[in-house]
């Protein structure tokens, strides 16, 4: 049973199931998805981040992905979802009706597009932080919005901000996660985003999985090896883990066929980003090595794995 709240071990960061014509949202395959990620142990799901394409979705997609979310998982696992915005208006609209649904937290990176100063960033957080009474996990990621929030910077809204209480940190910086414990007595809670294995053997508690989607029991093998000190087998699993991520190479459309191979087809990404059909013989060729990796770990669906 879960406990309210806190936030341990590797959460799946959620790809977001789109219909063939990509007209909507395909809510079978996200009941069926998140029933099969419930069974493979996963601790706890997050909708709409940016694995979930949620600047790809309107907000009334956002809100039935976060309705049928919360009221299938039913209380099973922890559900945290993604309420950033550019305006703080919207992020607190966001983040109010994900509390309203029921989730047990929100993540969220600071504004995106510009470059906001630190009290520009202070204020966006500090004025969600009122509105809601759930955790707030911040989002540090340099590499997609611009901005990377500093060690004492997270330590200092973690002291002001009440609900301030977990990190997603993922600036490449390895000896971060150490730092924001550090400096905050061990009171923040970071999760790691960026090489896991690392942020796990300086005290991460956590991770933000995007291969949780395709492979969520050895996602969270990775993590219960780290924990219990099993470093030689943790390490056999990230090295494939790695490989994996780079055969991928941020294509969302590889990222989502390989949930089709586990036999959870989740659709095609939105445009911009491209299909398939779009990344031609370069995707299939990826497809094709991931494939066989994943043959290897169990990962494939029985109709795959008899081809």
């Amino acid at each position: 049973m879960k406990t309210a709240n806190e936030f341990r071990g590797a959460y799946t960061v959620m790809v977001t199931p789109f219909k063939e014509d990509g007209s909507g949202i395909d809510e079978k395959a996200l009941r069926r998805f998140i029933d099969w990620q419930i069974a493979e142990g996963v601790p706890g799901l997050m909708p709409l981040g940016s694995t979930g394409e949620f600047l790809a979705c309107d907000d009334k997609e956002r809100t039935d992905i976060t309705k049928w979310t919360i009221d299938h998982v039913a209380g099973r696992v922890q559900v945290i979802v993604g309420t950033a915005n550019h305006r703080t208006e919207v992020a607190i609209r966001y983040s109010q009706e994900a509390e309203a649904l029921g989730a047990d937290g929100v993540m969220i990176i600071p504004p995106y597009y510009y470059k906001p100063s630190d009290d520009e960033i202070y204020t966006y957080y500090a004025r969600i932080n009122e509105k809601i009474s759930i955790p707030i996990m911040l989002y540090n990621n340099p590499f997609n919005n611009r901005v990377d929030m500093s060690a004492e910077f997270v330590a200092k809204m973690w002291r002001e901000l009440e609900n301030v209480k977990y990190i997603k940190e993922a600036s490449g910086v390895t000896e971060r996660a150490y730092e924001v414990r550090r400096l905050t007595g061990d009171g923040m809670v970071v999760f790691g985003g960026w090489r896991p294995l690392e942020a796990y053997l300086i005290g991460a508690k956590g991770h933000v999985s995007p291969y949780g989607n395709y492979m969520p029991r050895q996602s969270v093998a990775l993590y219960d090896l780290a924990v219990k000190g099993e470093i030689a087998k943790a390490e056999a699993l990230y090295n494939t883990v790695l490989e994996i991520t780079k055969l991928i190479d941020g294509k969302m459309a590889v990222q989502k066929a390989l949930c089709g191979l586990a036999g959870y087809p989740m659709g095609e990404p939105r445009a911009p980003r491209h299909t398939m059909k779009e990344l031609g013989k370069d995707g299939a060729q990826r497809v094709e090595k991931l494939k066989a990796i994943l043959a290897g770990l169990g990962v494939l669906s029985a109709a795959q794995a008899a081809e």
